[in-house]
């Protein structure tokens, strides 16, 4: 029987990618979260059994199926939402990992559990590339959310052997994803407003969700009771106003971004990833910041025609 895989937040944009990647390699995805999808869609995206639901420890136990694996998609999305509804962040981010990390204690204790945190956890980074065994100090509710959710994974490895393995993600993007930079400034292309909010001369590393889901299915190899932890990013690192430039190009656009000079709330100046303990796990990034973003503008224009 092939090996089955618990993907929760499924129908979410890294959540879908990371099933189809694992129902490619053969395995059995089932889907949980929130979302109506059509038994033909969430078979594109190879889920097999889905089931529309918050992640608790009570749906979790609802399932049949005892996973051998479970990647944790689910939980809080944006700075922005949690610096305006911080509990309910929490509960999101923090509360849906205990769940399911207590699910697997009580239910299925040799399930290897993935959990995707982020680069928040380690607050303003520096031009340095940000290692794992760096100081972790937020500076948002998002960010004190998911390490609170990597100090559960620790510590139900300590005390009860959960296996488990953290992946931080810095800049996830790609096609179909709408929110965030890319998605905001293509609607703002397009309607004819070029000013952003910052000096464009932040810098984030950018990685194609394709990569993204590839490190998730590696990581399920190195779950332990130690939790490890490792970088999801490219060790790439371009400003704000480079990145508007390429996707303005991809649009057809030919000025450049205007900068107000005024930081948002809670972002960083600048991040960039040190990857080297990703890569001793064999996993490496494919797609290249620059095609990534003349893609996405692509894909933008395509879905207006």
């Amino acid at each position: 029987m092939p090996s089955k895989v618990l993907v929760t937040g499924a129908a979410g944009f890294i959540g879908r990618h990371v099933a189809r990647r694992f129902s490619e390699a053969g395995w059995s995805v089932i889907g949980l979260g929130h979302g109506t999808w059509s038994f033909e869609e969430a078979r594109s995206w190879g889920i097999e059994e889905w089931h529309a639901a918050d992640i608790s420890f009570d749906a979790l136990s609802a399932l049949v199926a005892v996973p051998d694996a479970l990647v944790h998609c689910a939980g809080s999305g944006t700075v922005g939402y949690s610096l305006s509804h911080p509990y309910q962040d929490f509960q999101r981010s923090a509360g849906t990992a205990a769940a399911v990390l207590e699910y697997v204690r009580l239910r299925a204790p040799l399930t290897r559990l993935v959990l995707l945190s982020s680069a928040a956890v380690y607050g303003q980074g520096g031009t340095e590339a940000v290692r794992e065994d760096g100081p972790l100090n937020p500076v948002s509710p998002y960010g004190v959310h998911k390490m609170f959710g990597e100090m559960l994974c620790r510590m139900y490895g300590a005390q009860y052997g959960v296996s488990s393995a953290v992946v931080r993600f810095f800049s996830v993007y790609g096609d179909n994803l709408r929110k965030q930079l890319l998605w905001d400034a293509c609607n703002r292309a397009a309607s004819g407003d070029l000013t952003f909010a910052g000096s464009g001369e932040e810098t984030r590393d950018w990685l194609h969700v394709m990569d993204a889901a590839e490190l998730l299915f590696t990581a399920v190899e190195y779950a332990s009771s130690l939790s490890p932890v490792v970088n999801g990013g490219t060790g790439d690192s371009p400003t704000i106003a480079e990145v508007l430039e390429v996707l303005f190009y991809g649009l057809g656009i030919h000025e450049k971004p205007v900068f107000s000079g005024m930081a948002r709330q809670g972002d960083p100046l600048h991040y960039r990833a040190d990857v080297d303990a990703a890569r001793r796990w064999g996993w490496r990034s494919k797609v290249g910041w620059r095609d990534g973003v003349r893609a996405y503008a692509q894909w933008f224009k395509a879905r207006r025609l």
